[in-house]
C-alpha cells in the first residue's frame, strides 16, 4: 500500500519543528552563559506553525483524502488545523517575552506546545477509534506538563497534578467507550459504526462513556471541575492556548464521532446533549459572576461559551456545524485576547500567583488607554455586543438551533447570555470608569513588541471577523456540504 504522506504533511512539519527544536537546544545549551535565553526557539516555533498554515490553505478546497485509512484529510480537518495553528501562533507570540520571566526552558516549552498541536490536528482528522484515542494522549500529556511549567509557584504544580489526574481518569472512559463500540461493531473505524451498530447496549453504553470523556476535555458540567484551578495555576500563554484549541479540536472530533453512529441512538445523545448544553452554559455564567481573579473568571467563562457550543453538535446539522465553526474561529482572537490583557496585568513579583484581580483593571484607561480599549474590545465580543465577532457567533448556533427545533435550547442561551453581560462589563466599568487603587501594581510602561503583535492580530480578528461575517460564512459553506 502506498504511503501518502501529502495528507499528514503540515503535521510532519510540526512534529519536525518539536524535534528540531530539542537538537538545537542540546547543540547550543552548553555554550550559553547560565540563565541566558534567546528568542530563537519562538522563531523556529513560529516558522514551523506558519509553514503548516501555508500549506494547510494550499490545500483548502482540494479532494478529500486518506492517509492508511486512520486519518482523512478534508476541508473539515483543514479548517480546524488552521483555527489550532491560529491559536498557536498567537501562544507563540504571547510567550515570548513571558515564559522567560520564569524559566530558562523556552526550548521545551515550545517543543510541548508544539506536540500538543499535533495532537489537536490529528484529532480532528482521525477517522477510527485508536488514532483519536492516541492522539487525545499526545495532545493531554503535553498540556499537563505546560500546565506545571512555572516551577516556582506551589498553584502551577497543584493545577498540573489536578489535570492529570482527572485527564487520566478521563482518558480511561475514552479508551473503555471505545472498546465497547468495538464490540458492538467489530470495528473502530467510524465508518463502521453506522452500517454495523445495531444501537444496542454496547453501543449506547460506549457512547456515554466517550461523551464522559470528551466532557472532560471540553470542560462541560459536570466534568468541568479542572478547568477554573488549571486556568488559574497555569502560565497564562498557556491557559490561553489550552481554553481555545483544546475546545476546537475536542468539538471537530466529537461531531464527527456522532454523525458516524447509527440514527437511532440520535434520539438518545442529542436531547441529553442540549440538557448538559443548558447545565454548562448556566453553571458557567453564574460562577463566573462571583469571581475576583481574571483568570478564574475568564475560566468559568469558558465553560459557559463550552454549553454554547454545544448546541452545534445538538443540531446534528450543516448549519449547526457551519455555526460552531465560525463561533470556534472568532473565539480564538477574542479569548487569547483577553488572555493576553491579562498577562500584562499579572504581578511581575517572583514569587506573587501569576494573576491578576479585577482590582488591577481599575482605572486602566487613564493608565494604559490602548490597552483598556482592546480588552474593552474583547469582553464586549465575549458579550456579545454587534457588530463585533461574538455576536454573530451566538446569533448562528442560536438561529442553527431553532431551525432544528430547539428553540427553547436557544432561549436559554440567549438568556445566559444576558447574565454574562453582568461580569464582563464589569471589567468594562472599572477600566473606564473607576480610579486605580493607591496599592495597584503598575501596568508595564512598554508592551513587549510579541505581545502587542498577538493584541493587535485578536483586535483586528475580532473586528474583521464581525463586520465581515459574510465572506467568512461563505467561505465555510463547502466544508459542512454533504453532511
Amino acid at each position: 500500500m502506498t504511503l501518502d504522506f501529502a495528507v499528514i504533511l503540515p503535521e510532519i512539519v510540526v512534529s519536525a519543528t518539536a524535534l528540531i527544536l530539542l537538537v538545537v537546544e542540546m547543540v547550543s545549551r552548553p555554550r550559553r552563559r547560565t540563565g541566558q535565553t534567546g528568542h530563537a526557539p519562538a522563531l523556529i516555533a513560529l516558522l514551523g506553525l506558519l509553514v503548516a498554515a501555508g500549506l494547510t490553505l494550499a490545500a483548502l478546497g482540494s479532494p478529500p483524502a486518506e492517509f492508511q485509512s486512520m486519518a482523512r484529510d478534508d476541508n473539515l480537518a483543514r479548517v480546524l488545523n488552521l483555527i489550532v495553528l491560529g491559536a498557536a501562533v498567537l501562544a507563540v507570540l504571547l510567550a515570548w517575552e513571558y515564559i522567560p520571566r520564569f524559566s530558562a526552558l523556552s526550548a521545551e516549552y515550545y517543543a510541548l506546545l508544539l506536540l500538543a498541536v499535533v495532537g489537536m490536528m490529528f484529532l480532528g482528522k482521525a477517522v477510527e477509534l485508536i488514532t483519536l484515542f492516541v492522539a487525545l494522549e499526545i495532545l493531554s500529556i503535553a498540556l499537563y506538563v505546560l500546565t506545571g511549567f512555572d516551577r516556582h509557584h506551589v498553584s502551577a504544580a497543584e493545577a498540573a497534578l489536578k489535570y492529570f489526574l482527572l485527564g487520566a481518569f478521563a482518558s480511561g472512559f475514552v479508551l473503555y467507550g471505545a472498546a465497547l463500540l468495538y464490540a458492538e461493531t467489530g470495528s473502530t473505524f467510524y465508518a463502521d459504526l453506522a452500517t454495523r451498530g445495531r444501537g444496542g447496549f454496547f453501543a449506547l453504553t460506549g457512547l456515554g462513556l466517550l461523551l464522559v470523556g470528551f466532557g472532560f476535555k471540553l470542560a462541560v458540567v459536570p466534568f468541568h471541575m479542572w478547568a477554573p484551578d488549571a486556568y488559574q495555576g497555569a502560565p497564562t500563554s498557556v491557559t490561553a492556548f489550552m481554553a481555545v484549541a483544546t475546545k476546537a479540536a475536542a468539538f471537530v472530533a466529537f461531531f464527527r464521532v456522532l454523525q458516524a453512529l447509527p440514527a437511532v441512538l440520535a434520539a438518545v445523545w442529542a436531547p441529553a446533549l442540549a440538557v448538559l448544553a443548558l447545565l454548562t452554559m448556566t453553571l458557567g455564567n453564574l460562577a463566573a459572576l462571583r469571581q475576583r481573579s481574571l483568570k478564574r473568571m475568564l475560566a468559568y467563562s469558558s465553560i459557559a461559551h463550552a454549553g454554547y457550543m454545544l448546541i452545534g453538535p445538538v443540531t446534528g446539522t450543516a448549519d449547526g456545524l457551519q455555526a460552531l465553526l465560525y463561533y470556534l474561529a472568532v473565539y480564538a482572537f477574542m479569548n487569547m485576547g483577553a488572555f493576553g490583557v491579562v498577562a500584562v496585568l499579572e504581578s511581575r513579583e517572583p514569587v506573587a500567583p501569576r494573576d491578576a484581580d479585577i482590582a488591577a483593571t481599575e482605572g486602566l484607561f487613564a493608565r494604559k488607554p490602548l490597552l483598556a480599549t482592546v480588552m474593552a474590545v474583547f469582553m464586549l465580543s465575549l458579550t456579545g455586543i454587534p457588530p463585533l465577532a461574538g455576536f454573530f457567533g451566538k446569533f448562528y448556533l442560536f438561529s442553527a438551533a431553532v431551525a432544528a427545533g430547539w428553540t427553547w435550547l436557544a432561549v436559554a442561551g440567549v438568556l445566559n447570555s444576558v447574565v454574562s453581560a453582568y461580569y464582563y462589563l464589569r471589567v468594562t466599568v472599572a477600566m473606564f470608569m473607576k480610579e486605580p487603587e493607591p496599592t495597584a501594581a503598575p501596568a508595564p510602561p512598554v508592551l513587549a513588541d510579541s505581545l502587542a503583535l498577538a493584541l493587535t492580530l485578536a483586535t483586528v480578528g475580532t473586528l474583521l471577523w464581525g463586520l465581515f461575517t459574510g465572506p467568512w460564512l461563505v467561505s465555510l459553506g463547502p466544508v459542512v456540504a454533504g453532511l
